[in-house]
């Protein structure tokens, strides 16, 4: 039986977490399909949560992705050796998250979330670039959006705080 070249192998469970239950194999641009996945997947989450597990249920959501999806990306960079594959997603998902902490549930406030998250995680302003650097892998693929969600989550407050978005 002829075998082809080895393939790096990654686990399963660790490939699922960090392309978000595939949503990172979209194209085109998987990191714009991965935020869009946690949005809708808030939506649905925060109907069914009272309005006092709200703030608590969307930090609890982004520690989760982060807390799984540092070991996830880890696994799936060294499998397909890089450093930063466009396909793992799961750190869009938790800097995503991030910026939606607070975040009313109208749909231009998650809108208005979802483009200033995007906006920052694309530019990467200082110090977020430098992020990327830490090890291992999982580390810099995930703390680096968790530094654009910050900011957005920041920018997106600030813009509910002086009524500029409702």
């Amino acid at each position: 039986m002829k075998q082809g070249p080895a393939r790096p192998t990654r686990p399963y469970w660790a490939w699922t977490i960090a392309t978000f239950f595939g949503a990172g194999a979209l194209k085109p641009g998987p990191g714009t399909w991965g935020s869009l996945a946690a949005v809708l997947t808030w939506a649905l989450i925060a109907r069914h949560l009272p309005p006092q597990l709200l703030v608590p249920g969307a930090l609890a959501y982004c520690a989760l992705a982060t807390a799984i999806g540092i070991p996830a990306a880890t696994l799936t960079a060294r499998a397909c050796h890089r450093d930063d594959p466009s396909h793992v997603v799961i750190d869009e998902v938790a800097g995503q998250m991030l910026t939606l902490v607070a975040a009313p549930l109208t749909w231009k406030v998650q809108f208005a979330g979802f483009i200033l998250f995007r906006a920052f995680d694309i530019v990467k302003p200082p110090p977020i670039r430098l992020l990327e650097r830490l090890r291992p892998e999982g580390v810099g693929i995930v703390v680096d959006d968790l530094g654009a969600g910050l900011y957005a989550l920041i920018v997106l407050q600030l813009l509910l705080h002086f009524g500029i978005l409702r």
